[in-house]
């Protein structure tokens, strides 16, 4: 891996609810390269877009919280920013792709309002140089008529448009980190083979680094260079792209992989009994053992540690 842009060493996020204090995410740690794109996947409910969200500092305060940990942008402490001090990060140095464009977006608002917003308050742009380079930003993501765009308000452009207008937000300001939450959600599958191929060219023409948080794998494979598997709050499994695929050493990453489907193979798919469990109601031990058929004693009584191996990262009582 190249020199890492951005660290994040033992974060924890917390939130208060009635029934007390959860960990969404738990003492999670992960590195971004420069110029890499870092999956992270998990099913729904394991702390991915909370981690995400952490990231960017846009945790609701309350009922939420960093409780502890460090975010690390070239060796800056986001966590210990001030608001005003992270509104010059937030969508200058690290900018978002949030999950549903029709909410992300402001509908009463015009497109080329909403990307010109971004350009006047960090590049200091009057309203005809944004509108301008709004204009650019949209023919960068491929929006057809781009002069005609920037008049339209969200709810008359596509689903995918709309995706490509929240890329072209993101990226008006040159960003080196793009965090992209489950982006080619609801979007059919030639948009999402769109919507992927340009992230990933769009990374590589401005050398940034890409975080892609989904559960598709088959986007993993397409784009990642590595990835992080959560589960429960929890970094399970880091490693290359390769060695997750080849061999992957967590069972619960061993069983997302067994669930999806191979072209030409005709091998009965074998999903992984049960759900992700609840933050206020943890098993004692390892948080996936329920699920798992190689748990053991010792499995069912302490939760192993994130442990290096081979330059890998593993928390798996198998691998001690």
């Amino acid at each position: 891996m190249t020199a890492p842009i951005l660290k994040i060493k033992n974060l924890t996020t917390s939130f208060a609810t009635p029934g007390g204090i959860i960990k969404a995410v738990d003492n999670a740690s992960l590195d971004l390269g420069q110029g890499e794109t870092l999956a992270i996947v998990g099913e729904s409910g394991c702390g991915k877009t909370v981690l995400s969200l952490s990231v960017m500092g846009l945790i609701p305060d309350p009922p939420g919280r960093i409780t502890a940990g460090q975010v690390l942008y070239r060796d800056q402490d986001l966590v210990q920013l001030s608001e005003q001090e992270m509104q010059k990060v937030r969508g200058n140095k690290l900018s978002m792709v949030f999950q549903e464009p029709m909410t992300s977006l402001n509908p009463v608002f015009k497109i080329g309002d909403q990307i010109g917003e971004t350009l006047r308050l960090h590049k200091g742009m009057d309203k005809h140089q944004a509108a301008e380079a709004a204009v650019e930003a949209l023919k960068l993501v491929g929006i057809p008529n781009p002069h005609k765009r920037i008049s339209n308000f969200p709810h008359e452009l596509s689903g995918g448009m709309r995706q490509r207008v929240m890329i072209a937000m993101a990226l008006v300001c040159s960003p080196e980190i793009l965090i992209a939450d489950e982006p080619t959600t609801a979007l059919d599958v030639t948009i999402q083979s769109q919507i992927l191929r340009l992230l990933d060219d769009l990374k590589n023409k401005m050398n940034g680094s890409l975080m892609l948080i989904t559960h598709d794998l088959g986007v993993v494979a397409r784009v990642a260079t590595r990835v992080a598997v959560m589960y429960a709050g929890q970094v399970v499994e880091s490693a290359s792209i390769s060695d997750t695929f080849k061999e992957p050493l967590h069972p619960y990453t061993q069983g997302l992989l067994n669930s999806v489907p191979r072209l030409g193979c005709r091998t009965a798919l074998t999903p992984i009994p049960g759900n992700v469990p609840a933050l206020l109601d943890l098993p004692k031990g390892c948080r996936f053992h329920p699920r798992c058929d190689r748990a053991f004693d010792l499995c069912r009584e302490q939760e192993p540690q994130l442990l290096n191996k081979d330059g890998r990262q593993v928390r798996c009582w198998l691998h001690t």
